[in-house]
């Protein structure tokens, strides 16, 4: 049995992949990316950057994407609990504008890979979350863009977290329609 067990969504090319932990009374070992396991299960990515974030309870950080150099995320949280949102943004994909979300946690083990033309963020559901990710793409700022993390046209069902805590760009991102992207 390998480590990590692979499950494409509804959307094609956003996968769930849940992690297979090894452990004892000592504690626990994981593997969370194995370059090799992703290849053979077709998942052929060259992640060149790692990101950590820290939130609390409540906080929305979306839907940020990159608009010239759009990065392909494998996100997953060490600690806490938070649910992660991929909105399509492939113009001609048959599922332009749908998004898909899953309950990530430092329980569950749960990772979601997103590929590049797509749309992402977290809404924090625990007291607090430790997020972390790979990036096929480096960072760069004055490139991103974003998605009103409330547009009806896409309709994301978010869980209450209680009081949402959004940054002030957060607040002003443009609808999808009113954005104009599209990979």
């Amino acid at each position: 049995m390998g480590s990590f067990s692979f499950t494409e969504t509804e959307i094609p090319g956003v996968f769930l992949v849940d992690v297979r932990r090894y452990g004892d009374e000592r504690g626990f070992f994981m593997e969370t990316y194995k370059e090799t396991d992703f290849r053979v299960a077709g998942l052929d990515y060259t992640f060149v950057q790692d990101n950590q974030s820290f939130s609390r309870r409540g906080v929305l950080r979306g839907l940020h994407f990159q608009k010239r150099f759009p990065q392909a995320k494998l996100v997953r949280v060490i600690r806490g609990e938070v649910f992660d949102v991929a909105v399509d943004l492939r113009k001609g994909s048959d599922t332009y504008g749908k998004w898909v979300g899953a309950v990530l946690s430092g329980e569950n083990r749960r990772q979601l890979l997103i590929p590049r033309g797509f749309a992402h963020g977290f809404l924090v559901l625990s007291e607090a979350a430790e997020f972390a990710y790979k990036c096929d793409q480096v960072y760069h700022p004055e490139d991103e863009g974003g998605i009103l993390w409330n547009d009806p046209d896409i309709g994301i069902q978010w869980p209450d977290a209680g009081e949402i805590i959004l940054s002030e760009r957060d607040k002003t991102n443009p609808t999808l329609a009113q954005s104009g992207i599209g990979f």
